[in-house]
């Protein structure tokens, strides 16, 4: 029987597979689509489909080093019962490997072979395999003179649920010694930018905005309000001093050392820092929250 287009559309739309395998399933069973459906079924293609709008905020970061070269892959799951299961953390240590020696982007990443199979492939069947949905969801690369690595909240040797890579410029020693410190400052810090001249401009317009409208209002409720020239050329000034000091990591008392900045750190240790990735599971991913006591209820007709 002659495998149409519409026939693949339609297979592909109740099943969700990918098109070679919808129309693949259906010259295995000569056109017939519920025998297509089962055959999708019972390769795991339409199990791992059906699960794809679930929201898979879990996991875990993994990171690897090697020769001044670091990388941080994130691997999302459902549950954090699965990012505990030996071999979602087998998954996330081999894709970070293949991460490290060839990835280049995120979309050449899962079109890497792993085992002489693509990487994406390789989840989709693990999704098949383990029951829950998966998301390969983003990988930052860092190069630089030393490239240090620290995970935090560590599920196993190089992943958890934060990582962190750093980038140090000066003796290795040194820089790894330090860089190690620097690692743990980030991930407890979460920076937005290494330093001011990197912070995304829109975003410090948009600070000064509310800052100022902030300053005055409260100075028009003041008993003592202050002149407009001290509002604006010392109040507002000032708290965007701070913000930036707060926000960007060079700005930032240094948690090790609270009496030094990170920037103040660097140079004390004869280093310089270039450049840094921190990456925490499901950060920027909506979870959907939900009342169980409610559901129990609405099942009782309560």
């Amino acid at each position: 029987m002659a495998i149409t287009a519409q026939m693949v559309k339609e297979l592909r739309e109740s099943t969700g597979a990918g098109m070679m395998d919808a129309k693949k399933a259906l010259t295995e069973v000569n056109g017939d689509m519920d025998a297509a459906v089962d055959w999708l079924r019972t390769k795991g293609l339409a199990k791992a489909a059906k699960k794809a709008d679930r929201v898979a905020a879990e996991g875990l970061i993994g990171v690897a080093v090697k020769d001044g070269r670091g990388v941080a892959i994130e691997l999302n799951s459902e549950t954090d019962f699965v990012a505990k299961n030996a071999d979602f953390q087998q998954m996330v240590r081999e894709i970070t490997e293949v991460a490290l020696q060839t990835g280049e982007s995120l979309e050449v990443l899962k079109a890497t072979h792993l085992n002489g199979t693509p990487v994406e492939q390789v989840l989709t069947d693990a999704i098949a395999r383990i029951g829950e949905n998966m998301t390969l969801r983003r990988m930052h690369v860092l190069e630089g003179d030393t490239v240090v690595s620290y995970v935090h909240n560590a599920a196993a040797d190089g992943m958890g649920k934060i990582g962190v890579l750093v980038a140090v410029k000066g003796p290795a020693d040194k820089a790894q010694a330090i860089g190690k410190q620097f690692a743990m400052h980030i991930a407890a810090t979460s920076p937005l930018a290494l330093s001011e001249a990197e912070l995304d401009p829109a975003l410090v317009e948009k600070e000064r905005t509310i800052q100022t409208q902030k300053a005055l209002e409260e100075n028009a409720t003041s008993t003592k309000p202050k002149p407009d020239q001290v509002i604006h050329n010392n109040i507002i000034p000032g708290r965007m001093k701070k913000f930036m000091a707060e926000n960007t990591l060079l700005g930032q008392q240094f948690v090790i050392n609270p009496d030094v900045t990170v920037e103040q750190a660097a140079k004390d240790a004869g280093v310089e820092i270039t450049g840094y990735a921190r990456v925490m599971v499901g950060e920027g991913i909506e979870k959907k929250e939900e009342d169980f006591a409610a559901e129990v209820a609405k099942t009782r007709g309560a």
